[in-house]
């Protein structure tokens, strides 16, 4: 999300985020009352689908749309302030119709110490293939059930103050929960087993373009910092370890780990996301590497 040029001395007052039958947009007000305007991506906010009633989990959908986009704003506004004025920007939302037109108060305050190298040591998670992630407070393990996983995403946030893990709908699974880091996620999803055992199946990472928040997230294996090195670089590792390496489009898939890893719009140059599975077929006949 970009703004354009800096313009220094511009302190920023108020955001508003609106949704619209075309599509999203966000305004930041300066305290001089001049407007930096940004599209966003996403769909309109009207339901355009077939009989013309909205159905019922439409609402939830614009609901669920709208705080993913106050986060990017928030971001975007911080950002933009540490550039402009080298302070930070917190953003203080309220409903003017909700779920589809908010309004956020900015206040600025000093900069975040994780802003300069070597300050805030980052959060490491250490992916295991086989085994799944080691974690500072707790390990996610592949043969963990969604309530011990459940437990250490708590312990995660508990630690970071982070706000609580969330759920989402993901098809497939049975149960799906991520918590924030920094400005990462770390996400676990459960699925169930022919006997009706659930269990852990699938670890997802992401972290998006620029600074990486307090703390910084970072994914390991191997010694390689997935998301943290280039991803050009990242890919011959690999292949100097003797794994076998896949390339399609802006994904890299690593099947002998159960990893894959992928690129986003805003920095092609490092990977954003990735997932880790168990690598073997018959202990995750889900997978379709």
């Amino acid at each position: 999300m970009d703004f354009g040029a800096p313009r220094y001395g511009r302190v920023p007052a108020r955001v508003l985020l609106l949704g619209r039958d075309d599509g999203w947009h966000c305004e930041i007000i300066d305290d001089k009352d001049g407007r930096d305007r940004l599209p966003l991506a996403g769909s309109g906010v009207t339901w355009n689908g077939p009989h013309g009633r909205e159905p019922a989990w439409w609402r939830g959908r614009l609901a669920a749309d709208a705080a993913a986009l106050r986060e990017r704003v928030e971001q975007a506004v911080t950002d933009r302030a540490f550039t402009d004025l080298g302070v930070e920007a917190d953003v203080a939302w309220f409903a003017v119709d909700d779920p589809v037109s908010w309004e956020g108060l900015v206040t600025l305050r000093e900069p975040d110490p994780a802003r300069y190298p070597g300050n805030v040591p980052p959060y490491v998670v250490t992916l295991e293939p086989e085994r799944g992630a080691v974690l500072p407070e707790a390990d996610v393990l592949f043969t963990a059930g969604p309530d011990e996983a459940w437990c250490a995403l708590d312990a995660v946030a508990a630690r970071l103050g982070s706000p609580a893990p969330a759920g989402a709908f993901i098809c497939g699974y049975s149960g799906y929960r991520s918590v924030r880091i920094g400005r990462g996620h770390l996400g676990v999803g459960c699925m169930r087993d022919p006997d009706g055992t659930e269990r852990v199946r699938t670890i997802f990472g992401n972290r998006p373009a620029g600074w990486g928040g307090n703390p910084e997230l970072r994914f390991r294996l191997d010694g390689i910092d997935l998301l943290h090195e280039p991803a050009a670089d990242v890919v011959t590792l690999f292949r100097d370890l003797g794994h076998d390496v896949a390339e399609r489009h802006a994904q890299v898939l690593l099947p002998g780990l159960g990893l894959s890893l992928s690129r986003s719009g805003d920095d092609t140059r490092h990977f954003a996301g990735l997932t880790l599975e168990h690598p073997d077929p018959s202990a995750a006949p889900w997978r379709f590497f």
